[in-house]
Order: C-alpha cells, then structure tokens, then sequence
C-alpha cells in the first residue's frame, strides 16, 4: 500500500482519466482511482463527472461539500493510489494533543505568544495530557454512544479511573489525597480548580452534549454533598468503589412538582427508628438509569433533609426521552416506602437546603467549563466553514453580515472565558463556606450569561452553516447537535431566569444601608 500512494503522477496524467469507467480526481495533492467507487458514491456518479471534478484538482469542490475527515475512513483512504509530483498535503489530520491553530479555536492561555496571569506551565502540561487522553480513549466513544444511545462503556469509565480523572473532576480536596493524577504529572496538593476546569473544557470538546453528561455528570455532582457532609462511614465505603469507576452516583433533587424551587419538593422521609421511609418521586435525574446510589433531597419533620438512597427494593428507575441522545441515562426515579439507614443523612437533619444551595456552586461552575469550551469549539466550525465555502464565487467570509455574526461570537465567548477564568480564581482563594457565601450569585450570574450566549451563538451559526446546520451527519453535524441542546445549559442545575435573580437578590441583600444617589 505505500508503494502505491507514493507513486506520482502530474496533473496532465490525471487529466486523461476523466470519463466514465475511467475516473481519477485530485484532493489535497493526492490522486485518487474513482472508477469502481462512482456508482456508489451517496451523492450518485453524476456529481463526479461534473467538468470541475473528473480529471481535475477537486479540492476547493470536495471541501464544499465534505468534511476533512471523511478522506480518513479507511473504505476512502484505500481509493488513494499516489500523489501530484512536486506537491505536498497541505491539509493534514491533526495530532492528537494538537492545539489548534484556528484564531479564537482556543483561549488565549493555550494560544502562542500570549500570556496568563492564572495558568502556570504544570496547567498547560496537564492540558496536553488530558487532551491526548481524551481524544484517544474518549472521543471514539463519544461518537458511537452519541449514536446508539448507550451508557459509556466500563473499559472506558476504567480508564478515565486508572488516571483519577473521575476524583479529579469533583476538584481539589482530601479525596485527592494519595492518588497519582494523570500519571503524576500534577500533585494532589498543588492541584486547584484551574485544573479541574481543563478537564471539563476538554472532554466537552471531544463529546456532545450528553456525553458530557453520560460521562458520570451524576457523579460529579451527586458525590459531593457525601464528601462534604456524609459520616467517615459513608466516605469510606463510596469514594473507594467510584472512584474506581464500580458504582455511579446520580443527584436526586428535581421533581415533576418542583425544579428550580427546591423547597416545593414533595418526596418524603418519614422517620422508623432507625431508618427514615422515603416516597415520592423524581424526574430529569442524570445517569438515573444506571445510578447505584442517589444523593436525594426529601421532606422531613423538621424539613428538607438529604439523604443518600441505594439502589434496591423500592427503587426503580424509567428512562426519560430528551432532546439529547439518551447516553446520559436521563431519568424517572420512582421510591415507594424505600427504608434508607438514617446514617445515610448528609448534612444535620432538616438542613439539607444548605447542602443542597452549596453543592449547586460547583455544579452551576461545571456546566459554564463546558458550555464555553462547546461555544469556542462552534465557533472553530465556523471560522473553517467559512473560509472554506465559496458562494457568489468568493468565500463566506467576503460577506459582511457573516463577519458580523462572527465577531458576535468570538465576542461572547471571550467574554465568557474571562469571567469564568476570574470566578475561578476566586475559588482558589477561598474555602467551601466562603464560596457558598461570597460566590454563589456571581456563579449564577455567570451561568446565566454563558447559557444564554451559548444559544445566541447557536442560532448565528446555525445561519452560517444554512442548510447543512439541519442535518445530523456531515459537514454541520457539530452545528445541528449544539443547536439542538444548547439549551440544556439554560435549565440544568438551575433555570437561566431563577440564576439571573438569585444573583440579584444576594447583591441586594450586599448593598449598604448607607448608599444613597
């Protein structure tokens, strides 16, 4: 085989082979043998006998119309039988762990020949390994789970645990204490939450939207509240075993009755000794369908306590159909007089709404890490797309109004990005109660405006894209899907309009009696 595509020809040689049961094109400098393959292609033979394809340098055509990637697939790549004598590829696969090199494609602490006053060389070391990691263990996943609908495999959760990226991504703390990160690259002492925000970044560049829930979001924020306020007993028997990616956990909160209104929930724990009975129900549950155990907010006595249900007699959980693929084990939890030890209490009884409002910070500060990275990686696909599609015989690009609505979105998401990365900073500098007090309604201000961004720059580039952003395969298949669950950003972990107030709220209740116009 490498005899064969090493072999050259010119131009002119390519030119004879231009007709019926004779048909060789040029992409990129490699000369591929159609024949056999023109009857089969998807758009039909015609489109290749066209004058600007047979016998021709088809690239400006092939990339009109096709996605780089498509040359990669192996029943593709086998066409190629040599390449234009005195040429070179231009267009090549990236690496993984490449940076792009797409102006904005990245935030400015990973582009050359810029600065940051937050990120050392250990985060962008740590960034390139995570980056490698996840587009060799977890993008190939994504993709065929994103199709099928299935939970993530074992052997990939197995290996996300074998380098603690599953410890990592509940942030810095004693959990991390004595476990070797990403291969030691970063000490557990030394890793903050600017690492853990690269984590997030990373993995929403390679997955879709559900995936990045699919891959243990339940966890990420079901698990903390036991960190935080479960008894050592507790602690012991579950950072072990998820951790090492054997149990999942999923958050139980959200309720047909009550979402954002957490104190409207209905389900509830009625004290039996030694046991509290729980019933009741829970709706839009992440990897509910797959979860072993669940951090669930009940009604109590002396009111809202949290507590965390294993599953087993009582517990059953029904799938609920989204507008994302149902990788992410979205759920319907349904516990019928279900007896839950009463150590299983996290937080003191009938205090759970301080459990519950202070694990949402970190949550709300998870989905604004990977809205965001999602943001920048459309706003890649639009850069390429339009400088790459001609129309009216120029490129995109020579039309204003797409400029526009690039700058529109290269605007947003720098603007994200540097709120996010100074909140961040924020809490690096402070402990769990002084976040809970000083950063929950810039947080949720925060993933106010980063959700409602990341809808406006779903509708712009959905324009940029046109046709091609309604279609789930092709060259706008990234388009179509962040369009199509964008808006997941804007209700989970709390409605765009509740976060916006509670912001509001908290400057207010902040504001000195003193001041005066």
């Amino acid at each position: 085989m490498t005899d064969k595509v090493s072999k050259e020809f010119t131009l002119e040689e390519v030119a004879k082979h231009n007709k019926e049961g004779d048909l060789w094109i040029v992409v990129d400098s490699k000369v591929y043998d159609l024949t056999r393959f023109a009857n089969l292609h998807p758009g039909g033979s015609n489109v290749l006998y066209a004058d600007s394809v047979a016998g021709k340098d088809a690239t400006q055509v092939f990339f009109g119309l096709h996605r780089h990637e498509v040359l990669l697939k192996p029943q593709y790549a086998r066409l190629q039988i040599g390449k234009i004598a005195g040429q070179e590829e231009q267009i090549k696969a990236p690496q993984a762990g490449d940076l792009s090199k797409v102006p904005y494609a990245e935030p400015t602490w990973l582009t050359s020949g810029y600065h940051s006053a937050y990120y050392s060389d250990n985060h962008r070391k740590f960034q390139h390994a995570v980056r490698v990691f996840f587009e060799t263990v977890v993008r190939p996943e994504s993709v065929k789970c994103e199709d099928s609908g299935k939970r993530i495999s074992q052997e990939v959760v197995d290996k996300m645990a074998e380098v603690n990226i599953i410890a990592m991504r509940l942030g810095p703390g004693k959990h991390l204490e004595g476990r070797t990160l990403m291969g030691g690259i970063v000490k557990p002492e030394e890793f903050d939450y600017f690492h853990e925000s690269i984590i997030h970044q990373e993995l929403a560049r390679v997955s879709s939207r559900a995936v990045v829930d699919g891959l243990l979001a339940g966890l990420v924020i079901g698990l903390p509240p036991v960190l935080n306020y479960g008894s050592s007993e507790l602690y012991n028997k579950l950072v072990p075993e998820t951790f090492a990616g054997k149990k999942y956990v999923a958050l139980a909160i959200s309720e047909a009755f009550a979402g954002s209104d957490v104190g409207g929930l209905q389900t509830t724990a009625v004290r039996d000794g030694d046991y509290w009975v729980v019933t009741g129900t829970k709706k839009w549950i992440t990897n509910g369908t797959f979860a072993d155990y669940f951090t669930t907010g009940c009604r109590t006595e002396t009111g809202f306590t949290v507590m965390l249900i294993e599953r087993g007699p009582g517990v059953e959980t029904k799938q609920i159909k989204t507008a994302y693929s149902s990788v992410a084990g979205t759920a319907y939890v349904t516990f019928d007089k279900v007896r839950v030890p009463v150590s299983n209490t996290l937080g003191k009884i009938g205090g759970g709404m301080g459990v519950i409002l202070s694990n949402f910070n970190h949550e709300r500060w998870m989905v604004t890490a990977t809205s965001i990275a999602a943001q920048r990686l459309v706003v890649e696909e639009c850069l390429k797309w339009a400088t790459q599609r001609i129309v009216f015989g120029k490129p995109l690009t020579s039309q204003a109004v797409i400029r526009a609505k690039l700058a529109s979105m290269i605007s947003r998401v720098e603007a994200c990005q540097n709120w996010f990365e100074s909140v961040t900073y924020q809490m690096n500098k402070m402990n769990y109660s002084e976040q809970s007090d000083k950063l929950a309604g810039p947080i949720g201000l925060l993933k106010q405006f980063v959700s409602r961004t990341g809808r406006e720059t779903a509708e712009d580039a959905t324009q940029v894209f046109g046709g091609r952003a309604l279609t789930t395969t092709g060259m706008g298949k990234l388009i179509e899907n962040y369009h199509r669950t964008s808006g997941f950003d804007a209700i989970l972990a709390g409605a765009e309009d509740v976060l916006a107030d509670l912001g509001v709220r908290q400057a207010i209740k902040k504001m000195p009696r003193e001041a005066r116009l």
